[in-house]
């Protein structure tokens, strides 16, 4: 037996796929001695869960056959997820079900391991600041981790104060419009200013849900504040020689907007490896994709190949970002033996490479 009052989900983004979705999951637990009810978890903590049921904030902890389940399938929750919970006899909340999300962002970490950064999102807010933050090779990262995930980005270019003209943050915005598909939404804003809300209204409707992605730095926290029309967020100052930021934001966290839609908030990410395959990081460098027919050989890798249409349209900068992406989603793919005989085959070859200039040292 499950309690679902969707009016009052829906100001947290329950949808009726989300709905059904839950109605699904409780189905095996008819026999429950209490109602479960679904509620979003808007904090993750090393131990215990934040949730939110429409009217107020619980706290819970995971059930522990829910958590070998998740370990087994190695996967986890994530800030967002919708999940089934109730309590015990004691009154303590435990979470019994997670509700598939219909939209998840994943990065992978140094050795391939898949950890969701968000889940149940619209729209991505990837914040890059125009001061020592602008980074478009990190950018294209970013978009990387958002295409194909049914969420849509929106690159927010803030600090728009600190550039010194109209003609520089013209200049900025082109030099991503070049780099990026086409149809990627790009708006500059003072993420300190009243206005900066207005700019992204037609992203906050009521039920929809943002998360705010970037470096430490970029002004994520002081857009959700701005979002907010209220201080939910620390903000710090960056360094002014790399305009890196300071991690006041510790933890993703879910929080309500006045007009209806959730913001999730989340630490900076310095070193992003997005879990995407060979098909996501095409979509992110259309570009390559409309030039390869016209390079001279049909199989053609757009490295060292003669008449390469990519090479000579693309900057030498963008194309080693794809490759370096590419190369990363394909190593994504392999089993663990490739991988161990592709290791392998790199420390043959570097073996062979110290061979060789070893023979010419001593050979001169």
């Amino acid at each position: 037996m499950m309690q679902l009052d969707f009016e009052r989900l829906r100001s947290m983004g329950m949808t009726p796929a989300l709905a059904n979705q839950a109605m699904a999951c409780a189905a095996p637990f008819d026999d429950h001695p209490w109602p479960l009810a679904p509620m979003r978890l808007t904090v993750l903590h090393r131990e215990t869960l934040q949730l939110h049921d429409g009217e107020r904030e619980h706290g819970a902890r995971l059930l522990p056959r829910l958590a070998r389940l998740l370990a087994e399938e190695e996967d986890a929750l994530a800030v967002g997820d919708w999940v089934l919970a109730a309590p015990d006899a004691h009154g303590a909340l435990w979470v019994h079900a997670r509700v598939p999300p219909g939209t998840r962002l994943v990065r992978r970490d140094a050795d391939g391991r898949r950890h969701p950064v968000v889940a149940n999102v619209d729209t991505a807010l990837l914040v890059m600041g125009l001061d020592a933050d602008f980074n478009p090779r990190r950018m294209e990262r970013f978009l990387a981790l958002v295409q194909g995930s049914g969420v849509a980005p929106v690159i927010v270019l803030s600090k728009a104060d600190t550039v010194p003209d109209a003609r520089a943050l013209f200049a900025r915005m082109q030099t991503l419009r070049e780099r990026l598909p086409s149809g990627v939404e790009i708006v500059a804003l003072d993420a300190r200013d009243a206005e900066a809300a207005q700019c992204l209204a037609q992203h906050t409707l009521p039920g929809r849900t943002l998360a705010l992605l970037g470096s430490s730095g970029a002004g994520k926290s002081t857009l959700t504040n701005s979002l907010l029309g209220r201080v939910a967020q620390d903000t710090g100052a960056v360094r002014e020689s790399d305009g890196r930021g300071q991690h006041t934001t510790t933890a993703r966290t879910l929080l309500r907007l006045p007009g209806g839609a959730c913001v999730i908030d989340t630490p900076g990410l310095r070193a992003l490896r997005p879990d995407a395959d060979a098909a996501r990081v095409a979509a992110t460098f259309g570009d390559v994709a409309a030039l390869a027919p016209q390079c001279r050989f049909r199989n053609c890798t757009h490295r060292e190949e003669p008449g390469c249409a990519v090479r000579a349209a693309l900057d030498d900068d963008r194309l080693r970002n794809y490759h370096k992406l590419l190369r990363e989603a394909r190593r994504d793919t392999m089993s663990a033996l490739e991988r161990q005989r592709q290791l392998a085959a790199w420390k043959a070859r570097g073996r062979a490479g110290a061979a060789r200039a070893k023979a010419k040292r001593e050979g001169g």
